[in-house]
């Protein structure tokens, strides 16, 4: 019997294995994978989840939900009923509104909705999918929560010490999490599961994840992960990267009707930022771009906790209406580190507010609510009951967040906004009653307190530091069954050479010069970690770079904003975008829990510098 003729059953497995990868290789290089962002925090629209998955332009539908406050909201809702702390509005609305539809067209669902209960999330989503008589497989990541781990680090030597301020470890803790990565992610959706719920994790884990599991990324390949994480980063705000707080509001239309982006990612980590058809908003550069350099600081070292991310080469084009395509994020060895945010009580803390009408409202104003401190502040001391620990008057309608830079002293209508703090909830309790007594007793043209007398809450601080990665055992609970996660050990940081910059040509001009605001020259926005706020500034024209350099200075700016900001400013140049990011420190009056301010979050900082004004070349307004 003559031998069967060579066939593809009988050629060398090696020849079959190499054939294999080489198919699956193609099949990822032409792969899309779409990806909704469909919540930019606890109280976002109910809108997003909706519209994405109506659109059917989306294979995964992803939400970030968590903040430090709301984690500490969350751990004090536990602490009240124990089948809480999470998120829930991702049950009752986002998913009520579209699960039927994510089981029929098999969308798969990530979300960081678990909060401080992952588990009591998962265990209502099932019950609400049994009620639908709906079948999902739901997975739990744990391992987050170092609220166990706290009397050890309290005793650890060298201690423990919070990242801006170098504080000990307070003792009134509500709430203590590990910001985890994307492995976990990926192991819940390499085990099968249709909807994967966690904990604390890093905002852009939830995308990230999602293309590890489906490209196939090792947790080597820093580059893919650095672009993966600047997908998940894009879209981690939601309507952010379609035109919400653009600088040019009035060009983004359509605003009731406003569309949640999309990102349609490719194996090489390119990846275009889009919004269902026949969405408001807007997608361009600029607007992308804004929100690249939201809440971060050194673009050169983002660090999480599988890349350190590098984005001053990153480059954004127009290929399409309301389409930007990405690409160039480098990335770097994660740390050995979990960046760990904890929350903790410290007294309590009140706010009211007065609206004064009338001529000379903000002089008004500003002398009635120094009339309440003082008033109330010797009653305190009657009573023994010690003075406020912080107070902080606001003239709301006078531009008092401009300091110096105030247009408007000459406002007709303000509100007055007076906040401060107590040990003691009976003392902030004595302040709010002797708010309503201004309206008969000071200033002409005082009202407002309509809304009822204002009560006093405990005040809630960040406290953020370091753990060592070995410290913490992520798992995945699916089916009954735990996964452990490998994450990797991490390197020690090694910061590379800062990028190259073009030197700069304005000092030799020497033509007619005009002064504009900086808003003609450039587009920003405000961010906030903590006590520190990042403002980003992007050149309208390549053109215009060597004079934002050159009198966009760190002493200028670090002037401008003195009023607000009283630690150091730090300017990094962004190359690939024509741009800069200013770090600003102990710029929030402690941070947006802990802040007095009526912008806790510095919102508006990025409006002030905006204000700001530059000297260029009058020709170069020819091109804006």
């Amino acid at each position: 019997m003559m031998d069967p003729e060579p066939g593809p059953f009988f050629l060398p497995l090696r020849w079959h294995m190499t054939s294999w990868r080489q198919a699956v290789n193609q099949a990822n290089q032409n792969k899309v994978v779409r990806i909704g962002g469909a919540s930019g925090f606890w109280g976002d629209s109910s809108l997003g989840a909706p519209q994405l998955v109506g659109s059917g332009q989306i294979d995964y539908l992803v939400f970030d939900y968590l903040a430090e406050l709301t984690m500490s909201i969350l751990a004090g809702a536990r602490l009240k009923k124990p089948e809480l702390g999470y998120a829930t509005d991702f049950v009752s609305v986002a998913m009520k509104q579209v699960m039927k539809d994510v089981v029929d067209k098999g969308i798969r669902v990530v979300s960081n909705a678990g909060g401080v209960n992952p588990q009591g999330c998962a265990a209502a989503l099932e019950a609400l999918a049994n009620e639908m008589g709906l079948s999902l497989k739901i997975a739990v990541v744990t391992g987050d929560d170092v609220m166990a781990l706290l009397p050890a680090l309290r005793e650890q030597n060298p201690p423990v010490r919070d990242l801006q301020s170098g504080k000990p470890l307070p003792e009134k803790v509500v709430s203590s999490n590990a910001y985890l990565g994307a492995l976990p992610v990926k192991a819940a959706l390499d085990a099968g599961a249709q909807v994967v719920i966690t904990g604390r994790c890093v905002d852009s884990a939830v995308t990230l994840g999602v293309l590890m599991h489906e490209f196939g990324w090792t947790s080597e390949q820093f580059d893919l992960l650095a672009a993966g994480a600047l997908a998940g980063h894009i879209i981690e705000c939601g309507c952010q990267a379609t035109g919400g707080l653009h600088t040019d509001w009035d060009c983004v239309p359509d605003w009731p009707h406003i569309g949640y982006p999309i990102v349609e990612c490719m194996s090489n980590g390119d990846f275009v930022v889009s919004k269902p058809t026949g969405t408001g908003g807007l997608i361009n550069p600029a607007v992308v771009g804004e929100q690249m350099l939201y809440e971060i600081g050194d673009p050169q070292a983002y660090f999480l906790p599988d890349v350190v991310c590098d984005f001053t080469a990153v480059h954004m084009v127009q290929s399409g209406e309301n389409r930007v395509l990405v690409s160039g994020a480098i990335g770097r060895a994660p740390t050995p580190f979990y960046k760990v945010s904890t929350t903790y009580m410290e007294g309590f803390k009140i706010s009211a507010q007065l609206t004064i009408v009338g001529l000379d409202a903000a002089r008004k104003a500003r002398r009635t609510g120094e009339a309440i401190l003082t008033r109330t502040g010797e009653m305190l001391a009657q009573l023994g009951l010690g003075p406020f620990t912080a107070s902080n008057l606001e003239v709301v309608g006078a531009e008092s967040c401009y300091g110096p830079h105030s247009q408007a002293m000459g406002a007709r209508e303000v509100n007055l906004r007076v906040t401060v703090t107590h040990p003691r909830k009976d003392a902030l309790d004595l302040f709010a009653r002797e708010v309503a007594p201004a309206g008969t007793s000071w200033s002409p043209g005082t009202t407002g307190s309509g809304g009822g007398r204002s009560s006093a809450s405990p005040s809630i601080r960040q406290y953020a530091f370091l753990l060592e990665k070995s410290a913490l055992s992520p798992q995945v609970l699916l089916d009954g069954n735990a996964i452990a996660v490998h994450v990797p050990s991490g390197q020690t940081w090694t910061a590379p050479a800062a990028p190259t910059v073009p030197a700069s040509s304005a000092e030799t001009y020497a033509g007619d010069w005009v002064e504009v605001p900086l808003v003609r020259l450039a587009w920003g926005r405000s961010g906030d970690k903590g006590d520190t706020s990042n403002i980003g500034i992007i050149a309208r024209h390549a053109d215009l770079l060597p004079w934002l350099r050159t009198q966009l200075t760190t002493e200028r700016v670090a002037q401008w904003l003195a009023h607000l900001v009283k630690g150091p400013v730090t300017r990094f140049e962004v190359p690939g975008i024509g741009a800069f990011n200013f770090l600003c420190e102990q710029a929030l009056g402690g941070g947006g829990m802990a802040s007095l301010r009526n912008d806790p979050l510095g919102k508006g900082m990025g409006q002030i510098l905006l204000s700001m004004p530059i000297m260029v070349p009058t020709s170069l307004l020819a091109n804006l």
